[in-house]
C-alpha cells in the first residue's frame, strides 16, 4: 500500500465521513442528488416529443358530401389532427386561432363536390397557427398524403378518371402569424420569459438567505415590520431590474432579429410586469424555505428546469402528453410565452390575452401567500 509522508489515512477517512454526515443533514442537497436525475429522465424520456400529434383542429364546412366526410375521416385517422369544433365562418376560425384554442382550421368551400366531379380541381383551405413552426411542420407536411389516401378510396369506378394526372383537389395552406416559418420569431420572444425566469428567481432567491448569512436578519426581525411588508419591500427593486431586462430584449428583438410587433407595447409591458411579479414571489418563497444561499440556488435550478422544458419554449407544447401539459399549465412561463407571442406575432388584444393573464395573477397571489406563511419570524 502506497504511503505519503505526513498523510494519515485515519484523518483522511474522518473528513470523508464528516462530508457524508453533512450531506445527510442537508436534505435539499440530498433531494437534488436523487431528484434531479429522476426529473430529467421523466421529462426527456416521457414528456418531450418533437413530432406533435393530436393537434386541435376546427372545421368550417359550407357543404357536406361523401368526399368531404372521407377527407375529414382521413385527417382523424392520421393521428396528427383532432377535430374538436365546427365553426360557422372564417371570422370564428380566425378568432379561435388568435386565442390559441385550435392549431388548424379546415375550410371546405361551397360547391366543392360539384367542382370535383367536373374535374375543376377545387381547393381546400387549411389555416395554421404557425407561431411555432416546429408544432405544425410535420402535420402540414402530411396533408397531401392524407388527401391522396382519401382520393384512392373515393375515386373508383366511373370516377377513377379523376385520379389520372394532377390531384383531384388542391390543399391550400395559409401559415398565419409566421408565414415564412422563421424560428427566430418564435424563439426570441420566448427568450424574454426564460431570461426573466432565471434572473428574477435567482436574485430574489438569495435575498433572505443573504440577510441570514450576514447576520442582518436579527436587525430585520427586531423591527416592527410585517411579513408582507418585508416580502414586497424586497421585491420592488427587482421589478425595475426586470423591466430593464425586458426592454433590452424587446429592442434586440425589433432591431437585431426583426421580430414583428403586431400588438400594443403597453400590453407587452403589462404582461411582463405580471410575469416578473410571479417569478419574484417564487424567488422570495424559495429564499424563505432555504437555509443558505447554496440551497437557494439549488431550489432555483430545480424550479427552472421544468419551466424550460414544459413551457413550450424548447419543444412543442401540444406534443407533450396530457400529464406534462397539466404541469406546464401550472408554470408561469407557459402562459407568458403565449402572451408575448400572441401580442408580438398575432396582435392579440385583451379578450384574446385574458385566458393567459388570469393564471399569472392567480399564481402570484398563491405563491405570495405561501411565502408569507413560511416567513421565519425567528432565527431558529
Amino acid at each position: 500500500m502506497m504511503r505519503w509522508p505526513g498523510f494519515s489515512v485515519a484523518r483522511w477517512w474522518s473528513i470523508v465521513l464528516k462530508e457524508f454526515l453533512q450531506l445527510r443533514r442537508d436534505r435539499i442537497t440530498f433531494g437534488m442528488i436523487v431528484g434531479l436525475p429522476i426529473v430529467q429522465l421523466a421529462l426527456f424520456g416521457f414528456a418531450i416529443n418533437t413530432d406533435p400529434r393530436h393537434l386541435s383542429t376546427a372545421v368550417i364546412a359550407a357543404e357536406h358530401s361523401e368526399f368531404t366526410r372521407s377527407y375529414l375521416a382521413a385527417l382523424r385517422n392520421s393521428d396528427y389532427f383532432d377535430i374538436v369544433a365546427t365553426l360557422p365562418d372564417e371570422a370564428a376560425g380566425r378568432q379561435a386561432l388568435a386565442q390559441g384554442r385550435v392549431q388548424f382550421v379546415i375550410n371546405i368551400p361551397a360547391g366543392f363536390t360539384r367542382k370535383l366531379l367536373r374535374g375543376e380541381r377545387p381547393a381546400l383551405l387549411v389555416e395554421a397557427d404557425a407561431t411555432d413552426p416546429a408544432a405544425t411542420g410535420m402535420a402540414l407536411g402530411a396533408l397531401n398524403l392524407i388527401a391522396q389516401s382519401a382520393m384512392r378510396k373515393d375515386l373508383t369506378g366511373p370516377l377513377a378518371r379523376l385520379q389520372a394526372g394532377p390531384a383531384a383537389y388542391d390543399i391550400t395552406v395559409h401559415r398565419l402569424y409566421n408565414a415564412e416559418g422563421n424560428t427566430q420569431y418564435n424563439v426570441v420572444p420566448g427568450l424574454m420569459g426564460v431570461i426573466l425566469t432565471m434572473t428574477m428567481v435567482m436574485m430574489t432567491g438569495l435575498a433572505m438567505t443573504r440577510e441570514r448569512e450576514r447576520g442582518t436578519m436579527e436587525n430585520l426581525l427586531a423591527t416592527p415590520v410585517r411579513p408582507i411588508e418585508v416580502m414586497t419591500g424586497k421585491i420592488i427593486p427587482y421589478v425595475a431590474i426586470g423591466l430593464i431586462q425586458a426592454s433590452i430584449i424587446l429592442l434586440a428583438a425589433r432591431f437585431v432579429f426583426h421580430v414583428p410587433f403586431m400588438g400594443s407595447i403597453a400590453a407587452i409591458y403589462i404582461a411582463a410586469l405580471l410575469f416578473i411579479a410571479a417569478n419574484l414571489t417564487v424567488g422570495i418563497t424559495l429564499s424563505s424555505l432555504a437555509q443558505n444561499q447554496l440551497q437557494a440556488m439549488q431550489l432555483t435550478m430545480f424550479y427552472f428546469l421544468p419551466n424550460l422544458l414544459l413551457s413550450g419554449f424548447m419543444f412543442p407544447f401540444r406534443g407533450m402528453p396530457q400529464w406534462a401539459q397539466f404541469i406546464g399549465n401550472l408554470l408561469p412561463l407557459t402562459h407568458f410565452n403565449r402572451l408575448i407571442r400572441g401580442i408580438l406575432l398575432k396582435g392579440s388584444g385583451l379578450a384574446e390575452l385574458w385566458p393567459s393573464l388570469w393564471p399569472l395573477l392567480l399564481f402570484t397571489c398563491v405563491v405570495m401567500t405561501v411565502a408569507v406563511k413560511f416567513y421565519r419570524r425567528t432565527l431558529d
